[in-house]
């Protein structure tokens, strides 16, 4: 048993290191938005359709991801696309052509797709594993790797770095560091070890009538979440006056309020329960959007970020974390699948937002995130119910069904 919990440690070690490496690279991209525009060209009426091709393309390598965990472990996948991403991040920074920040783009976008996704299913596992909650510290890692590079692109627009400069030493250390720890992820195994037949039969499909409440919950979040990532920027230069360098800042504070949010939230979790902590997170995520949709200057604007920040950080990872209590047995399709309505939320959030920008007001726009963000509270209480019905033994987790995988299919 020791060795076995010596295992998860590890497990769980290596696996903030992806989410890690994952909120670095995002943030280094979407903070540095305005700078790919000028460098390649790019028009405020083509903005929006790049921003909207990540996100159909990461749905794609989900849906991918959903079957292709089938016949190999969600760690194998994330150790293999983990430095894709990372690559195709440089691509983008180094081209000079249009049609090549199109092609980095959509590698980087088929390949976040099947990383979000077997990164949740690996926290998932775990977290049945450990008996507690633990999914918002894998995302508190994801929040400081947003944190660096965000760090990082404020750096790079400071000193005026070209993209290249910037992106090319962070994918050089990420790459590496990621591949080191992915030696030592944990996951579920395919089929536990002397599992009967019988008990192998009783794993009911996903009813998606039964997710659909989560899937909405998660693509109202990520609808407040791209048009902070998206637009945050583009809103403090243009529409509050701030200058380049600060236009960085709005994102880099969401972050730093998403960590510290995510570094309590599992005590919280555990004390008051999923559903109430949803709840207080929809609440003062909508409070953030309305400040920012009023404030009069700059630093009005990152008191609502801050606020947004507070707010949103709990809802995503407690919806994975509810997917998988309400189908213990099928956990990784459960999650596939609600993590196609991320990118939902970003394929809807960040071009409704630029549309209505430009047809009525950036301000006004910020006003339908914030009643998204609110309408959680309808399906708050998904997040209390109990596991499907799967037969016995499904419920509750066994040593047995959790295995080494970072070193085969």
């Amino acid at each position: 048993m020791e060795g076995f919990g010596g295992g998860l440690r590890h497990g769980r070690a290596s696996l903030a290191v992806g989410f890690f490496a994952q909120g670095a690279a995002f943030a280094l991209l979407v903070t540095r938005i305005p700078a790919l525009q000028d460098r390649y060209g790019v028009s405020d009426a083509l903005l929006p359709a790049f921003l909207a091709a990540v996100p159909v393309l990461a749905g794609v390598g989900s849906v991918a991801t959903e079957h292709l965990v089938k016949r190999v472990r969600p760690s194998v996948v994330l150790r293999w696309v983990q430095p894709v991403v990372c690559l195709a991040l440089l691509g983008a920074g180094a081209g000079d052509a249009l049609w090549q920040l199109a092609a980095s783009l959509a590698v980087f976008g088929i390949c976040v797709g099947a990383l979000d996704a077997s990164m949740n299913m690996l926290g998932v596992s775990l977290q049945r594993a450990y008996g507690r909650s633990i999914m918002l510290g894998f995302h508190a890692a994801y929040s400081l790797g947003g944190i660096l590079g965000a760090s990082l692109a404020w750096a790079g627009a400071h000193w005026h770095l070209s993209l290249a400069v910037l992106y090319g030493p962070v994918v050089a250390v990420l790459i590496p560091l990621t591949l080191v720890a992915s030696r030592w992820y944990v996951d579920r195994k395919a089929e536990a070890q002397g599992a009967t037949a019988t008990a192998t039969a009783t794993a009911a499909p996903v009813a998606m009538r039964l997710l659909l409440p989560l899937c909405l919950v998660m693509a109202f979040a990520y609808i407040g979440d791209s048009t902070v990532s998206n637009w945050s920027a583009k809103y403090l230069q243009d529409v509050l006056g701030g200058s380049e360098q600060l236009a960085t800042v709005p994102y880099n504070v969401y972050m730093v309020t998403t960590l510290l949010g995510r570094s309590v939230g599992d005590l919280g979790v555990r004390r008051f329960g999923a559903a109430a902590v949803v709840r207080t997170g929809a609440l003062v995520a909508a409070a953030g959007f309305a400040v920012v949709a009023v404030a009069p200057g700059a630093w009005v604007g990152m008191a609502g970020f801050t606020l947004l920040g507070l707010g949103l950080c709990v809802i995503v990872p407690q919806t994975f974390a509810a997917a998988g209590r309400l189908f213990p047995g099928a956990s990784d399709t459960a999650i596939a699948r609600l993590n196609i309505f991320n990118y939902v939320g970003f394929l809807v959030g960040s071009p409704l937002v630029g549309a209505l920008g430009d047809a009525w007001s950036y301000r006004g726009a910020m006003l339908v995130p914030m009643l998204l963000v609110a309408a959680t509270l309808l399906y708050a209480r998904s997040f209390g119910t109990e596991p499907a019905r799967y037969g016995v033994d499904h419920e509750r987790p066994r040593t047995a069904d959790v295995g080494r995988a970072g070193n085969g299919l």
